[in-house]
C-alpha cells in the first residue's frame, strides 16, 4: 500500500488558486483512475478534477468554499502495489510554511492550516489552538474563523509569538496580490429588510483576480469615437439571409473582433505581457471575449482570430456564449487569450473602463452604436457612431503605440462595405 497525493491542478495559465465547489467523494470511497473527485471554482472556469490513481480516498484537506493555490494537496488515496511513501502533506512553492503550521490537537495528530485560515488569524489575533474546527479530523476552516469574527468572542492568547512569526515569514513569501485579497470582515450593519447573500466560490475567485489586476496593473485609458455607418448598413442588408444559409446570427461584434484581429497583427507590441523583467510579445493572436452569466463572468478564447473570416469569427462566438450559459465550457477553451475585446455595448453603455485581463497588456470595450448628430463638409449629418474604449498596461504600452493602434482600428471598421470586405 502507498498514499499517492492529489493536488489543486491549474486551470489556466495565470490561474494561481482554486476554490473546492464541491466534493464528489468521501473518505473510504473506492475510486479507479479519471474518476472525478471534486469540482473546482477558478475566476475562469468551472471544472471537475479526475483522479490520478485507482485506490480508496483517504483523506480529504481541504473543505468546500476553501481557496487553495495551485499544487497544494487538497486529498490523498491509498494505492495497492506502489512503493510506500508518506502521508504528511506539503504545499508546494511559497505555501508550504504557511499549510504546514502545526498545532497540537487532542488526537495527537498535527493541524495543518490553509493560507486563508492563516491570514484571517493573524490578522484578528485569533488563537488557533482555542478553536474547535468543525472540518474533516477536527480540521479548523476558514467557515470556522467567520462564525467567531460574527461573534466578536475572539479567543486570544497572553502571548502567540510563534504562531504570528510563523504567519509573518509565510506572508511575506505570499504575492502582494494574495495578501490583499484575504478576506477581512468588514462591519456592515444588516438593518431589518435588508438581504443578505451569501459569496460564492466563483464570485470570491472574480474579485481576487479583479483586485489583484487593478493593484498589481499602472492602469491607463484612450477612447477613440468611429462612424461605423457603412458597417452597419452592410451588416444590416446581410444579417436575414445569413441567418437563414448559416444558422447563426451575424453580429456587429463579430465585425469588431475581425478589425482588432487584423490591427493587432499590424501592431504586435498591443499582443505582449509584463513578465517581471521582460515583456513576452505573443506570437498567436488569440482573442478572448467576455461572456456574462447570472452568476459570472467569463471570458472564452477565440483562437487565431486574425486567420479566421467574419462568418468563423460569427460562428465561433456563437459557440463560445452558448457553452458558457450551459455549463459546457472547457478548462481549454478559456486558456491562451492575449487580449480582450468586452462588447459592453449590449448592454447600452456608451463609455467604460474596463479592467485589464490579467497577464494580459490591454482591454478594449466596444460600447453601443447610436445615431448622433456629427459635421461632415461642414454639414450636420446623422451617422451611426460607437465609443473603443481602450484599457492598457502602462508598464507595457504607451500612449504613442495605443494611439496608433486604435486610429487604425477605427480606420477599418470606418472602411467596412459591401465593396471593401467579404465574410467569408
Amino acid at each position: 500500500m502507498a498514499i499517492e497525493k492529489i493536488k489543486m491542478p491549474q486551470l489556466g495559465e495565470s490561474v494561481t488558486e482554486g476554490t473546492v465547489s464541491k466534493w464528489l467523494v468521501s473518505v473510504g470511497d473506492r475510486v479507479n483512475k479519471y474518476d472525478p473527485l471534486l469540482e473546482v471554482m477558478t475566476d475562469k472556469v468551472n471544472a471537475e478534477v479526475p483522479s490520478s490513481f485507482s485506490g480508496v480516498i483517504k483523506e480529504l484537506l481541504a473543505e468546500e468554499d476553501e481557496t487553495l493555490e495551485v499544487g497544494a494537496v487538497i486529498c490523498t488515496i491509498e494505492v495497492e502495489g506502489s512503493e510506500s511513501q508518506s502521508e504528511e502533506v506539503k504545499v508546494p512553492k511559497v505555501n508550504t510554511d504557511m499549510s504546514q503550521t502545526p498545532t497540537k490537537v487532542e488526537s495527537g495528530h498535527k493541524q495543518r492550516f490553509s493560507p486563508a485560515v492563516l491570514r484571517i488569524a493573524q490578522e484578528n489575533q485569533i488563537d488557533l489552538q482555542q478553536v474547535e474546527g468543525s472540518g474533516a479530523g477536527g480540521r479548523i476552516t476558514r467557515k470556522d474563523l467567520m462564525k467567531i469574527l460574527e461573534t466578536g468572542k475572539i479567543p486570544t492568547a497572553g502571548v502567540q509569538s510563534e504562531l504570528n512569526t510563523k504567519a509573518s515569514q509565510a506572508q511575506n513569501q505570499l504575492d502582494e496580490s494574495h495578501s490583499l485579497t484575504s478576506s477581512n470582515p468588514v462591519n456592515v450593519q444588516k438593518e431589518t429588510g435588508d438581504i443578505e447573500i451569501p459569496v460564492s466560490g466563483i464570485r470570491k475567485a472574480i474579485a481576487a483576480n479583479m483586485l489583484r489586476s487593478k493593484h498589481e496593473v499602472p492602469h491607463a485609458w484612450m477612447m477613440v469615437e468611429v462612424d461605423v455607418t457603412t458597417l452597419v448598413n452592410y451588416r444590416n442588408s446581410l444579417k436575414d439571409q445569413f441567418k437563414q444559409e448559416e444558422g447563426f446570427n451575424l453580429t456587429f461584434f463579430a465585425f469588431f473582433v475581425k478589425a482588432i484581429a487584423q490591427a493587432l497583427k499590424e501592431f504586435p507590441q498591443m499582443n505582449s505581457m509584463w513578465a517581471g523583467e521582460k515583456i513576452i510579445q505573443k506570437k498567436e493572436i488569440n482573442i478572448s471575449i467576455a461572456v456574462a452569466t447570472e452568476e459570472a463572468l467569463y471570458v472564452p478564447v477565440i483562437k487565431n482570430a486574425d486567420e479566421k473570416s467574419i462568418k468563423g469569427i460569427a460562428k465561433e462566438i456563437t459557440e463560445l456564449a452558448n457553452k458558457v450559459r450551459s455549463g459546457k465550457l472547457t478548462a481549454a477553451e478559456m486558456q491562451g487569450g492575449t487580449f480582450t475585446l468586452n462588447n459592453t455595448g449590449s448592454f447600452g453603455s456608451i463609455q467604460s473602463m474596463g479592467i485589464i485581463n490579467y497577464p494580459q497588456a490591454a482591454i478594449l470595450q466596444v460600447e453601443s452604436i447610436v445615431k448622433r448628430p456629427v459635421i461632415i463638409d461642414n454639414m450636420i449629418a446623422v451617422r451611426d457612431m460607437v465609443n473603443l474604449c481602450l484599457s492598457l498596461d502602462h508598464r507595457v504600452l504607451d500612449g504613442l503605440v495605443c494611439g496608433r493602434f486604435l486610429a487604425r482600428v477605427k480606420e477599418i471598421l470606418e472602411n467596412v462595405s459591401k465593396e471593401t470586405t467579404s465574410i467569408y
